[in-house]
């Protein structure tokens, strides 16, 4: 869930409205979690807070898991993370999935009085911490950013964290610390997935060396647009998705020659000539290409690409992004549920037994 306007096109209350109206039907049609952003301060996302959402979220939902996409760790205080995932543990009745992410876009770090040169550190000092706390209910820290007393958190922990915590892995420091902290690894569909393979790997053996277990399934985020007319598939899907593309590379000013300089996000850096060459067009082609949306059956055939390279994997969509209406962001959601959905269910019972 990214709470996206596009170009304003609608005000905020109606971007609210019917993302809430979507995350509802999404226990109804049988998806297993909904996962808010955290973003601030612009057109292309903004959730300033997603424990609060999935709160309310919480209250109207009775099934579906509810989980952080992400909670950006240094735009807050580790204590305050503690407390707000405990919280949400309680009232959704042991629902709740923590996802933790670095963040990436230089306006949101000037927003929030934050230097990115510290975001690297200052992630690895925060997630130690907090999954300490919310594991034991007790918080304490001796590093350079967040020093802290050792402090019982209240309410104490619901019940055990184990198995729900997710890290956005996409730069390949954060690949060997989702590994480290015993973090599913979360990625995006934006590379092609012979790379995205690599990484994989790479986060896999590191997870076995620590903790002497196989690591479990990887998360994949989508901007999917699913629809049983192929033409209609075809032209809206391009739309929509390219739309989305766009908006990434204006937030995250990934052509920015501030990448090639920031401490920690070198591996962005490194890219940077390479979307300067490719332009807007090309990353447009590379970005379809990799992206599962389209007809039913295309979109079931790129995820079986995806499990030949990968392996297992949970699939998480977007369907409202884009500019996409909230009418066509349901219909493809319905039509995924109908039509995606019991295949892939099919592959877990066969696999299975």
């Amino acid at each position: 869930m990214v709470f996206q306007n596009y170009n304003r096109e609608v005000s905020d209350a109606q971007v609210y409205e019917e993302d809430i109206n979507l995350g509802l039907l999404a226990e109804e049609l049988g998806f297993d979690a909904l996962w808010p952003v955290e973003h601030h301060f612009e057109n292309y996302s903004f959730c300033p807070d997603n424990t609060q959402f999935l709160s309310y979220m919480a209250a109207r939902t009775s099934r579906i898991k509810l989980g952080t996409g992400a909670v950006i760790l240094p735009w807050n205080m580790p204590i305050r993370v503690a407390e707000k995932i405990l919280l949400l543990d309680h009232l959704s009745n042991g629902r709740t999935l923590f996802g933790m992410g670095r963040g990436l876009a230089r306006k949101e770090y000037a927003g929030m009085g934050i230097n990115m040169d510290e975001a690297r550190d200052r992630f690895d000092e925060a997630a130690d911490m907090i999954i300490e706390a919310i594991e034991t209910g007790f918080i304490e820290g001796g590093g350079a950013y967040y020093p802290q007393a050792r402090t019982e958190i209240r309410p104490a922990p619901h019940k055990s964290f184990e198995g729900r915590i997710y890290q956005v892995a996409m730069s390949p420091e954060s690949v060997l610390e989702a590994a480290k902290i015993g973090a599913r690894m979360v990625i995006f569909a934006q590379r092609a997935w012979e790379e995205q393979a690599k990484a994989v790997a790479i986060y896999r053996q590191a997870f076995e060396e620590h903790h002497g277990t196989k690591s479990p399934p990887i998360m994949i985020c989508d901007f999917t647009y699913c629809d049983t007319v192929p033409e209609r598939a075809e032209e809206l899907g391009r739309k929509y998705v390219t739309n989305y593309l766009l908006t990434v590379l204006d937030h995250y000013e990934l052509a920015g020659d501030h990448l090639k300089d920031a401490k920690g996000y070198e591996a962005y850096g490194d890219a940077v000539e390479a979307i300067r060459a490719f332009g807007k067009e090309g990353m447009a082609a590379g970005y379809l290409d990799v992206t599962a949306w389209g007809t039913p059956e295309q979109i079931i055939e790129k995820y079986q690409k995806r499990y030949e390279l990968l392996g297992d994997f949970d699939i998480n969509p977007c369907f409202r992004f884009g500019g996409i209406s909230y009418e066509e962001a349901e219909r493809s959601m319905r039509a995924f549920a109908k039509h995606v959905m019991p295949v892939l269910k099919d592959w877990d019972a066969r696999k299975a037994a």
